[in-house]
């Protein structure tokens, strides 16, 4: 019996990638999509994680929950700490967008570049990071570049301009030991974006597959 992985999504654009991630690394799991759109709407007005909004992430869970999911897995990356309240009170595994690449990227060496693509999701992220590293006993930093004119490229459609777009955001950090694309969305331009830079690039989906695929099915 194959395992449901419920993906909790805050937009449109972070179901393509996931969705593909797990046709190539897992193609016998079942992922089904939970969307609510308004949750990025609503993320975009508020610079810090409301209440409200992270009763809302928790609501998504316990649906998921009761569907059967044996996973769940959320796509966006600007709820970490409702994300996390979440993982407190569960059963069964949840995963955060970004942490499988975030252990990943530690394995890199200690100068990390993310690139993001909406600037209310790097706070919460860029602590993620930092709350790893000193788990893990690492001496790593991160520092990030925003190119919010990608996400807008993406929602219209123009998904040459989105990566390209983040490519040359990816060339401020090309100094770094590894370069992380911040959002499920952007993987989309993890080619353009290595096709740029040396050091390595690492998106978010494929990592995240990986990670709740070994915590389920061994």
């Amino acid at each position: 019996m194959s395992c449901r992985i419920v993906l909790v999504h805050a937009g449109l654009v972070s179901i393509e990638p996931v969705q593909s991630a797990f046709g190539q690394l897992w193609p016998d799991a079942e992922p089904v999509n939970l969307l609510d759109d308004s949750l990025m709407v609503d993320r975009a007005k508020t610079e810090y994680l409301t209440l409200a909004l992270s009763e809302r992430i928790a609501e998504l869970a316990a649906y998921g929950r009761d569907t059967g999911a044996d996973g769940i897995l959320y796509t966006c990356s600007a709820f970490g700490p409702a994300i996390e309240a979440v993982q407190r009170g569960s059963t069964i595994p949840v995963l955060k967008p970004n942490e499988a690449m975030f252990e990943e990227a530690l394995g890199h060496g200690l100068d990390i570049g993310m690139v993001a693509s909406f600037a209310n999701s790097i706070p919460s992220m860029e602590q993620e990071f930092r709350d790893l590293a000193v788990v893990r006993g690492s001496r790593a930093a991160i520092r990030s570049v925003c190119v919010p004119e990608a996400l807008a490229a993406l929602q219209r459609g123009d998904t040459f301009a989105h990566n390209a777009l983040l490519a040359k955001g990816a060339m401020e950090l090309r100094k770094c030991d590894v370069i992380l694309l911040a959002q499920f969305s952007t993987s989309r331009a993890a080619d353009a974006t290595q096709a740029a830079v040396d050091a390595p690039v690492l998106t978010a989906p494929g990592a995240a597959v990986t990670k709740i695929k070994r915590l389920l099915a061994g």
